[in-house]
């Protein structure tokens, strides 16, 4: 009798030097163009088996970080044991999103745009209305996991405060005043951190 195995995911890389070449920035950058015109472009991005990938800083994983706003509240939640990221477990985080693979890559759509909608469709149901817009690049290197990611933030505007979520890892959910989370920011993920700087306007 034969072992199956389980495939091992590919995830979408760009190198770490490459971003260096366009700017390299620490935090949250608006300037989006530059960056996206290069780091999406198939001559320069590449497929990397995930245990790879997330131990070889000269490669950043591309990801999409979605959050959702409603009027001035925030979609959050806090992340459970079961979440793949294991250096992310027990963190609040105000961001949705996960890795491009190689699922992706057939889709009649952009593999990105084809991914973020994948993983959305995993982690969370959106019951409102909801307007969406890339607002800009998050990037972390004083950490182990932001060394080898580069967020891509989308903010989802909601007619209503509406979003279930669908996977168990997903605990403590729910929708809370932007202001209140600012206060316990120390609590979040260092992305979810960025971004609600960003939201603080």
């Amino acid at each position: 009798m034969t072992e199956t195995t389980t495939p091992v995911e590919h995830v979408l890389v760009v190198p770490t030097l490459l971003f260096h070449e366009i700017g390299h920035f620490q935090g949250f950058n608006a300037n989006v163009d530059p960056y996206l015109e290069t780091l999406f472009d198939p001559m320069h991005t590449r497929y990397l088996a995930r245990p790879e990938a997330e131990e070889d800083p000269s490669y950043k994983q591309l990801i999409p970080y979605c959050v959702f706003r409603c009027g001035d509240d925030a979609f959050f939640y806090t992340r459970g044991n079961a979440q793949g990221e294991s250096r992310l477990h027990a963190k609040r985080s105000i961001g949705v999103g996960g890795h491009i693979s190689t699922l992706d890559r057939d889709s009649s759509d952009e593999p990105y745009l084809a991914g973020m909608a994948r993983e959305l469709d995993e982690e969370i149901a959106i019951e409102s209305g909801y307007s969406e817009q890339l607002v800009g690049l998050i990037n972390d290197d004083e950490t182990e996991v932001g060394k080898v990611h580069l967020g891509v933030l989308h903010i989802f505007e909601l007619d209503e405060p509406k979003v279930r979520p669908l996977e168990e890892s997903m605990i403590d959910t729910g929708f809370a005043p932007i202001t209140d989370l600012l206060r316990d920011i120390d609590q979040f993920e260092t992305w979810s951190q960025i971004a609600l700087e960003y939201l603080r306007g």
